[in-house]
């Protein structure tokens, strides 16, 4: 490839990522304005008013919508880094620089060999097709510690347990980063990593300010979220008389009335489920090549997101951080999950905010929204969790042909498309 050519497979993403950037930036500011309810007032009003309780030296522990891990803390104080903004503005720039970083990373790690720049793609359309959403929470910068750690991890596993530790404690689902660590010295060091990291900062935030555990009892009496697969049941259910209705309950709007804890405990029964076939699939993986931390990642919170009471609209962003990751490796699988998951966040943002009226009232447009997106979801989960078993647990078993081994690089040279920093091949013929 030629120098012009190599370079403009990263000015080309970068140019789109800016002028879709450019547009959100406009639409949040209210420069432009869109349909649907004000998304940006998650920020303007609740981020802020956390911001202030929380600069008087407590969690907001009395407010129910509060349901965030203790380091979440440093996300809502983040706007006082640029005093000469507005909190909002402020708010809105850190996001963006967050998202600049993600771009970064992966184009960065795109360039190496063995990898690939489709991460990058992925990840520039996957934001602004779910909208202004995207910037009116903090869910960027939580995928940005995400995307860190996975694409740190390969070869500096510490600072991967340590990033999923910090990311956890931002919004609990990191944890799962560490789902997919090859077994022995990288498993070790990690997982202790992690640890250590999420013990400290435990003790600091309880030591900092009262109420750091406060989150815990919030998420626990969560319902049954309108946009989640649950809500399905009763969507359906009013076009035939079902007695129940919609209200804001636990910072999100809740089905509330017949049957909806029965189909609440049916989700946790589901992500129970989901929990226990990780286990299954951790005990029975043989081999581990340079994609299998991001694609185990992407799989297990595909998994958690479909089954849970809840699904706002901004866990998307989650999902296509690390369907970006997964696409950086060319020997990865996850090609028609990562689009799945895309699919579903264009259409996210067409059910939230753009046709929420539809949802709330259960109309045919908001229901086939719903069945739509959610579909996707379930379609993307069985997917990535079908490629995953085979790559790394039936694959192995059948017979192969010998895999050459490559010889170890010279020092300075760029290491083989698919071997890892131990040694290890990208094949099914090594053992985690």
């Amino acid at each position: 490839m030629t120098a012009a050519g190599g370079t403009g497979r990263f000015l080309a993403p970068v140019a789109v990522w800016a002028l879709t950037r450019a547009v959100l930036l406009l639409c949040v500011l209210k420069v432009i304005t869109l349909p649907g309810p004000d998304v940006t007032s998650d920020v303007s009003m609740i981020y802020h008013g956390w911001s202030e309780v929380l600069k008087s030296g407590t969690y907001p522990q009395s407010d129910v919508t509060w349901q965030y891990p203790p380091v979440a803390a440093l996300a809502i104080l983040s706007p006082a880094l640029l005093p000469f903004l507005d909190y909002t503005s402020a708010f809105f720039v850190l996001v963006c620089l967050c998202d600049a970083l993600v771009l970064g990373l992966l184009l960065y790690v795109g360039r190496q060999a063995g990898r690939r720049t489709a991460g990058g793609w992925v990840w520039v359309a996957g934001v602004p097709l779910l909208g202004t959403t995207a910037y009116a929470r903090y869910d960027v910068m939580v995928t940005a510690v995400a995307v860190t750690a996975l694409l740190a991890g390969a070869r500096h596993p510490r600072v991967l347990g340590a990033l999923a530790a910090f990311g956890a404690l931002l919004k609990v689902w990191p944890v799962l980063l560490l789902v997919g660590t090859a077994r022995g010295e990288h498993t070790r060091r990690s997982w202790t990593a992690a640890a250590v990291t999420a013990a400290g900062l435990l003790v600091a935030s309880a030591a900092a300010m009262p109420g750091a555990l406060a989150f815990l009892g919030f998420q626990r009496d969560r319902g049954t979220e309108v946009e989640s697969l649950g809500a399905l049941v009763f969507h359906v259910a009013r076009q035939f008389g079902w007695q129940g209705r919609v209200e804001l309950n636990y910072g999100s709007l809740e089905f509330l009335g017949p049957h909806v804890p029965l189909v609440s405990t049916l989700a946790l029964g589901l992500s129970l489920i989901a929990c226990g076939w990780l286990v299954v699939w951790r005990l029975r993986a043989r081999t581990s090549g340079a994609s299998t931390t991001a694609e185990a990642a992407f799989t297990a919170v595909l998994l958690f997101t479909t089954t849970s009471r809840v699904i706002s609209p901004q866990y998307m962003l989650w999902l296509v951080g690390l369907a970006a990751v997964c696409l950086v490796f060319r020997s990865g699988r996850m090609g028609l999950p990562a689009g799945l998951v895309l699919a579903a966040t264009g259409v996210t943002q067409l059910e939230f905010p753009l046709g929420f009226i539809h949802v709330v009232t259960s109309d045919a447009t908001g229901v086939t929204l719903m069945f739509v997106r959610n579909g996707l979801l379930v379609a993307a989960t069985l997917v990535a969790a079908r490629r995953l078993w085979l790559r790394t647990v039936t694959e192995p078993g059948r017979p192969e042909q010998p895999v050459p081994v490559r010889p170890v690089p010279r020092r300075g040279s760029p290491p083989a498309d698919d071997v890892s920093r131990d040694g290890t091949a990208d094949t099914p013929a090594s053992a985690p």
